[in-house]
């Protein structure tokens, strides 16, 4: 017998009774959307949550339903009744599911299942005070559910009660998802689930991870970074694809060794500048042994240090509560993840989850070392990796699909090939991978849409659509990256049917067929996504990062490890997470650069006020100092007015931490004059550091010209003198008589 629920409940506990003594059956039927308007407030004051239930409608055995109910009324509800309700016609299509989610939370879209001779398809709750929940379950038998039809039924729990005006007519409280029935069949639909580990990493100037209270809240049990590798690890033996930053897997490392800064100190290959492209490096990344959090050597900051010359943060032992908690649930991570990626397939993104469509425009270059750093291996552990790119949207233009290799696993959505999607696509001579945007949807609502057990059915009803009406071509679903599961008992349990076969995205990328040839120019990548780029100035102010730590590291006499370090900081600053924090990656950029600038300008060059050379050529002293607390090893490089020439020591000055030294420098000149002169400081590279100094050379060297000149003059003299002594020697000779003098003979 049916009746309509708009019936007034002492009606319907007469009608209830009146079944029970003929064992009947009952869908009783939900009023209609506008008459509840009508008599309910806009919000339901009880909320439903299904916790458990299964994931398809059994061909035999109950329906088994565990919840709870939660009062969010002022008030106390009394004698709260809770039924189950499912449609009479089942949702045969993909876009039908999706209609389906759209439908307005209180759309009449199934009929209540009240079955008095059976006394577990309706629980009761006799009190529920303001703020309380209370569990319920119910029990309902296969045999009165005359489901045949295949397709996606709407399953869901009402809740009636009295509240503070009594009891009005529909429901106080409700849950819906989706129940897929799929017939006896020998056919399967293979289906990969993908779990992300990708995130936003940011610095502090001095490199350690910014933002540490967030981290620790997504890694502590909860957190979006912890629930998805929880969910990940519970799968056990069944096949699941783990999506993978590597620069994310660092940070964490990072945080569980105390987030210490950059360390300037000496290591293994003393200062020599390693090979990019040899994939992750693991000593550009700190110990995960979480007991480095209290070692004396460690080091720990969230912040920037004191000084140029510090060498980075606080010290390990120094560590507040939070970061030790921080680090403490930073080691679990990371045993969690090692767990669930351990024989799994792993498919790596370019470090620091790089915005490729962004990189293809603007330096294809990022894209190919970001590709490089991050390897074949996954650090620390060393597992086998897959290169990837798949883009958090699942949107990608031609260009950045071009720039992945072919042997690159490409994953995109679906809406990126409008209707009619294939499973697995060649574009630009590329094979790529395709994923439900639906199957990752989440369920209709009004509770939770994206609760484990609504987004396992939707994922099963959407694998169950394409066993039932299509070719059984491969469901693929991403899991989104901030998603927090939470605790999710029955997860994998529910897709343990012998119709829907759990795989991975290699197996999917691989299937036997050819690719469906999808053109390349007709793949939609919205306007939007074109807006949302990282624009030129940032690979600009990323490549500059990146030179200065590379001129820091040939400064540095024994360190080879920084300029791994501040390069990879540079690829998280240009990530896709980037695109909707760009204020602030782009700030963590400039105050990492200026850190190392200010390192780099702290060791500086000091001149003599001025230099005379008495002659042509002469020395004089310059002094370097280096207040940094490391050794550093310099050159110095000498501009000169011609003819001035400044010669400069062909081998690097070493200096030791926190020290001066003086250097001697030749100068010569041609000329007389003065001439100006920039002493400036550089790397061992000839990179200038910033730090210069100008003297003027003061030249009193007189020119050969003027010495001929005056050396003729003399020769010419002392030639006159000799020849006019000859003359008088040569007149004595011959007897000439002199002039007549007074008083001789001869006068008159």
């Amino acid at each position: 017998m049916l009746r309509p629920v708009s019936l007034l409940p002492a009606l319907a506990a007469v009608a209830s009774l009146a079944a029970g003594l003929t064992g009947a059956v009952e869908l009783a039927g939900a009023p209609t959307a506008a008459a509840e308007a009508a008599v309910r407030p806009a919000a339901d004051p009880l909320r439903v949550t299904i916790d458990t239930m299964p994931s398809v409608l059994p061909r035999r055995g109950p329906v088994r339903v565990t919840g709870s109910v939660t009062n969010r009324d002022d008030d106390t509800w009394r004698d709260v009744r809770v039924y189950a309700f499912m449609s009479r016609e089942p949702i045969t299509t993909s876009d039908g599911l999706a209609e389906a989610v759209a439908t307005p939370a209180d759309a009449q879209v199934g009929d209540r299942i009240i079955d008095v001779a059976r006394p577990g398809t309706e629980d009761t709750i006799d009190q529920l005070e303001a703020g309380t929940s209370a569990q319920f379950a119910l029990t309902i038998p296969r045999r009165d559910l005359t489901i045949t039809s295949a397709g996606v039924y709407w399953f869901g729990i009402h809740a009636l009660g009295d509240g503070p005006t009594g009891r009005l007519d529909g429901a106080d409280g409700r849950a819906r998802t989706f129940l897929p029935y799929v017939p006896p069949t020998r056919r399967s639909v293979d289906t990969a689930l993908v779990v992300p580990v990708r995130r936003l990493v940011s610095h502090t100037p001095d490199g350690a991870i910014g933002r540490l209270d967030r981290w620790a809240t997504d890694l502590a049990p909860g957190g979006s970074l912890r629930s998805l590798v929880d969910l990940g690890v519970s799968a056990g033996a069944r096949p699941v694809t783990w999506l993978v930053d590597p620069a994310v897997v660092d940070a964490v490392r990072r945080i569980a060794a105390g987030n210490p800064g950059r360390d300037l100190g000496a290591t293994g290959n003393g200062g020599e500048q390693p090979d990019e492209g040899t994939g992750a490096s693991e000593s550009s990344s700190p110990s995960t042994d979480p007991s480095a959090t209290g070692s004396p050597g460690a080091t720990g900051s969230t912040g920037g240090s004191d000084g140029p010359g510090a060498s980075g943060g606080t010290a390990g032992g120094d560590l507040t509560e939070a970061e030790k908690a921080a680090a403490a649930d930073a080691a679990t991570w990371l045993d969690r993840l090692h767990e669930g990626v351990t024989g799994s397939e792993v498919l790596s993104l370019p470090y620091g989850d790089v915005d490729v469509a962004a990189a293809a425009q603007h330096d294809p270059r990022v894209f190919r070392a970001a590709r490089a750093r991050a390897g074949s291996r996954l650090a620390p552990w060393g597992l086998p990796t897959q290169a990837a790119v798949a883009p958090p949207s699942g949107y990608l233009d031609p260009a950045g699909i071009r720039l992945a290799r072919r042997r690159t696993t490409v994953l995109l959505s679906d809406r990126a090939f409008g209707p009619d999607a294939p499973a697995v696509a060649k574009t630009a001579h590329r094979r790529v991978v395709v994923a439900s945007s639906g199957a990752t949807g989440g369920g209709p609502g009004p509770d939770w849409r994206m609760s484990p057990l609504a987004l396992r059915q939707r994922i099963v009803s959407e694998a169950a659509l394409r066993l039932l009406t299509e070719d059984g071509r491969p469901l693929v679903a991403v899991l989104p990256a901030t998603w927090r599961p939470g605790a999710a008992p029955g997860f994998f349990e529910g897709l343990d049917l012998s119709w829907l076969h759990l795989t991975d995205v290699g197996t999917v990328r691989s299937r036997p067929g050819r690719p469906v040839a999808v053109p390349a120019d007709r793949l939609d990548y919205p306007d939007s996504q074109a807006g949302l780029q990282l624009d030129a100035d940032r690979f600009v102010a990323a490549d500059d990062l990146v030179r200065s730590g590379a001129t820091l590291q040939n400064l540095l006499s024994q360190n080879d490890t920084v300029a791994g370090e501040i390069r990879d900081e540079a690829y998280t600053d240009l990530s896709y997470a980037s695109r909707v924090h760009a204020r602030a990656t782009r700030l963590s950029a400039e105050l990492s650069r200026a850190w190392v600038d200010d390192r780099l300008h702290a060791v500086r060059i000091d001149a003599p006020r001025a230099v005379i050379l008495s002659s042509g050529n002469g020395r004089f002293a310059a002094s370097v100092t280096n207040p940094l607390d490391e050794p550093v090893s310099v050159r110095i490089k000498a501009v000169a007015d011609p003819p001035l020439d400044v010669s400069v020591p062909k081998q690097p000055v070493e200096l030791g931490p926190r020290s001066r030294t003086t250097v001697l420098l030749d100068a010569a000149s041609s000329a007389v004059g003065i001439r100006d002169v920039t002493l400036v400081l550089t790397d061992r590279d000839g990179v200038p550091l910033g730090s210069s100094d100008d003297l003027p050379i003061r030249s009193n060297r007189v020119s050969n010209v003027i010495w001929l000149i005056i050396g003729t003059g003399l020769a010419l003299l002392f030639l006159a003198i000799v020849v006019r002594l000859v003359r008088r020697i040569r007149t004595a000779r011959r007897g000439v008589p002199g002039p007549a003098r007074p008083g001789t003979e001869g006068g008159a």
